[in-house]
């Protein structure tokens, strides 16, 4: 036995162990290279995840081929802005809805522009596909065209007009009308969904028939009057002067920047919806003279 320093005895011996040494340095150093090696590992690996999240530079959109508006605006886009971001746009036209959607969906395109929320969900549906819209981009222009009468005024009672006959066009066409007080919709429906049994108030009497939208310019002849997109009847060839009524269409039919579902809140994503937001994008529907955007793609409305 030994002595405390202070005097007292504890009655047990201190000793160093000088056999068990060895070993606990080698755990110790094992721990160590573990340690460092993972740390090693992260470092170079955390740069390329980085590097992942926003990878991309090109981007493939969508529009509609029988819009050359929708191309004039991706190519100003491509052009004016998306440079300033640092990536490229490249248009990407598919005239089968289903099929561009749902390349959406999958990743092989990484946007679209040609469609609004409505009919989205409506495509959507038929497709069996997950799409997310997000910033509003434009909205086409509406018209009511006739070449039998020069204003709305002149329209007899009991004229006969021709709609579009898918719901979320219809529904937009009615509801220009309600607010041009020339019908009146159902007020316990929502507006953007009414169809032509939802009109309870007809003060002129028109008969309201429907049909294919692409299929209003050739039957415009055969009714009084019919309303659609002002795109369309530009390529059925049927001249803005026989439009008599160019309603502002309500804003929440403006086209969207649509991605598939389980792209939409990527890097990526963000950084196409930045582009897209740019204020030079509506600068460009309000001032441009092309022909193929003008009156027919507009700035998105207030409300």
């Amino acid at each position: 036995m030994t002595n405390s320093p202070n005097g007292h005895d504890h009655g047990f011996t201190l000793r160093k162990n000088t056999t068990k040494l060895p070993w606990t340095i080698a755990v110790v150093a094992a721990i160590f290279a573990l340690v460092l090696g993972a740390l090693l590992v992260q470092q170079k690996s955390a740069p390329a995840l980085a590097l992942n999240e926003t990878s991309k530079t090109s981007f493939k959109v969508h529009f509609e081929p029988a819009m050359a508006g929708e191309e004039k605006i991706l190519k100003f886009v491509a052009e004016s802005i998306a440079p300033d971001y640092g990536v490229e746009i490249e248009p990407i036209g598919l005239q089968d809805p289903i099929q561009a959607n749902r390349a959406v969906a999958e990743g092989q395109f990484d946007a679209t522009i040609f469609e609004h929320e409505w009919y989205m969900q409506q495509s959507a549906e038929a497709a069996g596909v997950e799409l997310t819209p997000t910033v509003e981009l434009y909205q086409w222009g509406f018209g009511l065209y006739s070449t039998r009468y020069g204003s709305v005024e002149d329209l007899p009672t009991g004229s006969t007009l021709l709609l579009p006959n898918d719901v979320a066009n219809q529904g937009q066409a009615l509801w220009l009308l309600e607010r041009e007080g020339l019908l009146g919709l159902d007020p316990d429906i929502e507006p953007r969904t009414a169809k032509m049994a939802d009109v309870v108030d007809n003060p002129r009497g028109f008969e309201l028939k429907e049909a294919d939208l692409l299929a209003m310019p050739r039957m415009l002849d055969d009714v009084d009057a019919a309303i659609g997109y002002v795109s369309q009847f530009d390529a059925g060839k049927i001249d803005r002067d026989k439009g008599i009524l160019f309603p502002e269409p309500p804003r929440t039919f403006a086209s969207k920047l649509i991605f598939g579902t389980e792209f939409s809140k990527t890097p990526d994503a963000a950084k196409l919806i930045e582009v897209f937001s740019d204020p030079r994008l509506q600068e460009y529907l309000k001032n441009t003279d092309d022909p193929l955007v003008k009156g027919v793609l507009t700035p998105v409305s207030a409300e």
